[in-house]
């Protein structure tokens, strides 16, 4: 059987209004806006990703019904939704912090490397970490 080759390009998040989530991914967490295509009156194509040679990218999506608008913020119940890594954590932990980002758990050195949660403008909980190389 032939190997294929895949990856995950897009995930997902749904976003009450898309330039206020712009605003956050780009402004604060320093993100880069990939796409930003008009589909419909009410739709857009808006891809951030964290740099710009990153293979994977969020979709945001705007809630499009009251169903789906119940899950902004919370699409994990609860749970770490999304794993941002960096190659120095405490320079990025300090800026965020400087552009008012809440972390609702503070950093810890764990086996796998230093973490902290932090949560985005909807509430979505987020782990920053960087890797340790000692594993």
């Amino acid at each position: 059987m032939k190997q294929t080759k895949r990856h995950i390009a897009h995930i997902s998040l749904v976003v009450r209004d898309y330039d206020e989530a712009i605003r956050f991914y780009v402004d604060k967490l320093h993100f880069t806006l990939v796409e930003d295509t008009v589909l419909s009156p009410e739709k857009r194509w808006v891809l951030v990703a964290p740099s710009h040679d990153a293979s994977c990218c969020l979709l945001l999506a705007k809630a499009a019904n009251d169903t789906q608008a119940t899950r902004i913020g919370n699409q994990t119940g609860g749970r770490v939704f999304l794993f941002l890594y960096t190659d120095d954590f405490w320079r990025d932990y300090r800026e965020m912090l400087a552009q008012g980002i809440h972390f609702v758990r503070e950093p810890v050195k764990e086996a796998y490397g230093t973490v902290a949660v932090f949560e985005d403008l909807y509430g979505n909980l987020w782990d920053l970490l960087e890797k340790s190389y000692e594993l």
